[in-house]
Order: structure tokens, then C-alpha cells, then sequence
């Protein structure tokens, strides 16, 4: 591996930490990520690069663009989820206390964010034997189509994606896919003293256990089997009347064996309720262990894992791998927050990952 430049590292290191506060200070809810996104464009601005942007996506592509030579995007989001009501602290104070770093998207995914800017930047004036591009995007909290989805048709063929997401800088190898079932079970009324209707609450409960008796047969070695739960269920409008009509969610965590398209035909030939999938995009992914990025990884000491968290690693049709830094425990929690060696670790990481990486080129 190349000598690092411990100067340069260490500078934007810094300046990424500043910039994870004032993100951390400006709310930018899934749809509301208008000034995060000005703070991307400005930051990337004065560090040189040329940023564009489309809604509240910002990315910008390496001045060293090649288009002979295979491309990796570094993707990660500036967008929160809605703080609950129990957090203690100011969720928009990026109270820093020591090396702990409290806010609002500090770990989820402020942190991996900044951290990719910086590796980004670093490899501006230590260019790669690869193209990089690097895309702070909307609306991945709830897989929004102004997200990720919008921006990559806008980009060059990308071959790799590395996507930051709170990992301990560990490599999530494979994910779980996402398909949320809208169910619907059909009767007819009737006066429920008397022997009339057919129940259709009775006709979703024999689904339900249909369900829940199922087994999928292909069972992963890294993200265990695909997972069906029934989260919701309605029926019935007054206490007399025999229900026509009851609707079920189910809740299904797909993996790597299955296309989402093929696990909602098994679903409909298993139970007699209407299935209609809410997506069929939020697919599950898998990078080969042979491939140079994991060997890579594995060189520098990064354990490998399967992971049952959603991210936009779903939508890209090329070949992805999560890390970064932070504890995917700690998203969506009360007084969220990060610590600063963290950041440092996590721009070093993904420097090293990346420097020296010539085997990703030379295949192509």
C-alpha cells in the first residue's frame, strides 16, 4: 500500500468533523434536505471539487475522470429520521463533549457521509488507478424515488458501489431485501346472530397462520432465511355484522436466493387473500468473497458480516458493499451520537481500503 499522506488526512478529517456539526445543526428530514444539501455544495466547493446537484441530491465526479477505466461511487445520505420524544438532548445541538458527539444523524449516516467527502477529496490529489465519484443523497430513510433512484441514471456505468452506513467499519457483504405485503381476505356480510356471511377475518387468520407456519427452503449462509411477519391487521365496521372484507400487512426481509418478484408468486400460490406488493425494487445484495474490494478488506484486518438493515445498497444494480463508520444499534435512538475517533477511523479506513487498490482496475 502507498504511504498515506498523514498531513492531508489528518486535515480533512477535521474539516469533515466541522462539517458532520453543521449537518448535525440543520434539520433535514427524508424531503426536507434543502440546506444539507447547500452545506454538501459549499463544502465540496471549497475544498476544489465541482459539485452538481439534482433535488436534494449532491455529488461530484472525480477530476480525474477517465472513461476507459472502471468506476466506485461512495454513496452515503444526509437525510434523518423525525427524533423521538425522548431524547435528553438537543437533537440539532451537536453537543461535543470530549470525543462524544451528540445529534441528530451523527451516527446514521452523518458520519459515514463526511467521512466518504473526505476520502473523496483525499484521492483528488492522489488519484486512483479507478474512476471515483462520490453522491450525498436524499430520501433513504424511506427509500423515496428523489433519492438514489433519481440520481443513477444521471451518472457514468458505475462497476463498484461502496455504500456508508454505520458498520464499526466492518463489511456488510450481503443485505437483507425489503417487500411490504398489502393483503386483502374477501367475504360477505352478514348479521353475525345468525348463520349468514362468510368471515373474511376468519379466512385472513388461516392465511396468517399459513404464514406463519411457512418455511422459504433456501436459506442463506450469511443472511439466514427470508423472514415473513404480519404486522397489521383490519377488520370489521360494527360488532353484528359479519365482516366482508379484512386487509393484512406482511412484512417481508428477503435474501440473496430470491428475486423479490419470486418470493410475492410463492406468497400468492400459498394463501387465498389478494397480494399486492407496495415495491418489488428493494432488493437484496450480495459482493462475492473473491472479489478484490473483499480481499481487500480482509488483508487490513475488516471482518465480514450479513446484514439485515435496509439501505439504499437495495436500489443500485451493480455490485455494492456497506461500511462505514458508527453502530448501526445506536440509529433511531434517543440522543444518537458518534464518537470523533470514529470519523478518523472511518476516513483512514476507507482510505486504505481504497489506496492501492489496483487489481479492481486491472481487471477491466
Amino acid at each position: 500500500m502507498p504511504e498515506l499522506n498523514e498531513p492531508l488526512l489528518s486535515q480533512l478529517t477535521n474539516d469533515a468533523i466541522q462539517l458532520l456539526i453543521q449537518l448535525i445543526q440543520t434539520p433535514s428530514f427524508s424531503r426536507q434536505e434543502d440546506q444539507t444539501a447547500e452545506h454538501l455544495v459549499r463544502f465540496l466547493t471549497f475544498h476544489g471539487a465541482r459539485p452538481e446537484r439534482n433535488a436534494h441530491n449532491v455529488w461530484a465526479v472525480s477530476r480525474h475522470y477517465d472513461p476507459a477505466r472502471p468506476t466506485v461511487l461512495l454513496n452515503s445520505h444526509h437525510d434523518t429520521v423525525q427524533p423521538g420524544t425522548s431524547w435528553t438532548a438537543d437533537p440539532f445541538g451537536a453537543a461535543l463533549d470530549g470525543d462524544w458527539l451528540t445529534g441528530l444523524g451523527s451516527n446514521d449516516a452523518g458520519a459515514a457521509a463526511v467521512s466518504l467527502l473526505a476520502t473523496f477529496l483525499y484521492f483528488e490529489q492522489h488519484p486512483p488507478a479507478f474512476n471515483l465519484i462520490c453522491a450525498i443523497t436524499a430520501e433513504e430513510e424511506i427509500s423515496g424515488p428523489d433519492g438514489i433512484r433519481r440520481l443513477l441514471p444521471l451518472l457514468p456505468e458505475i462497476e463498484l458501489g461502496i455504500v456508508g452506513e454505520p458498520t464499526q467499519m466492518a463489511l456488510a457483504v450481503a443485505e437483507k431485501g425489503l417487500i411490504v405485503l398489502d393483503c386483502t381476505a374477501h367475504g360477505r356480510t352478514g348479521h353475525a346472530a345468525r348463520e349468514e356471511g362468510e368471515n373474511a377475518l376468519y379466512k385472513a387468520l388461516d392465511d396468517v397462520q399459513r404464514l406463519r407456519d411457512f418455511r422459504f427452503e433456501r436459506v442463506s449462509e450469511l443472511l439466514g432465511p427470508v423472514k415473513l411477519t404480519v404486522t397489521q391487521l383490519q377488520a370489521g365496521s360494527q360488532h353484528n355484522v359479519v365482516p366482508d372484507r379484512c386487509t393484512f400487512v406482511v412484512d417481508v426481509r428477503t435474501n440473496e436466493l430470491y428475486t423479490n418478484k419470486e418470493v410475492v408468486e410463492i406468497v400468492r400460490g400459498l394463501i387465498g387473500s389478494e397480494v399486492v406488493p407496495r415495491s418489488t425494487h428493494l432488493n437484496s445484495s450480495r459482493i462475492a468473497p473473491s472479489h478484490p474490494l473483499v480481499q481487500r478488506g480482509l488483508a487490513l484486518g475488516r471482518r465480514t458480516f450479513g446484514s439485515v438493515t435496509l439501505s439504499d445498497q437495495s436500489m443500485m444494480p451493480f455490485t455494492t458493499v456497506k461500511i462505514g463508520p458508527g453502530d448501526s444499534a445506536r440509529s433511531h435512538t434517543p440522543d444518537e451520537y458518534i464518537l470523533l475517533s470514529e470519523i478518523t477511523a472511518g476516513v483512514r479506513g476507507y482510505v486504505e481500503l481504497l489506496s492501492g487498490f489496483k487489481l479492481l482496475a486491472d481487471s477491466y
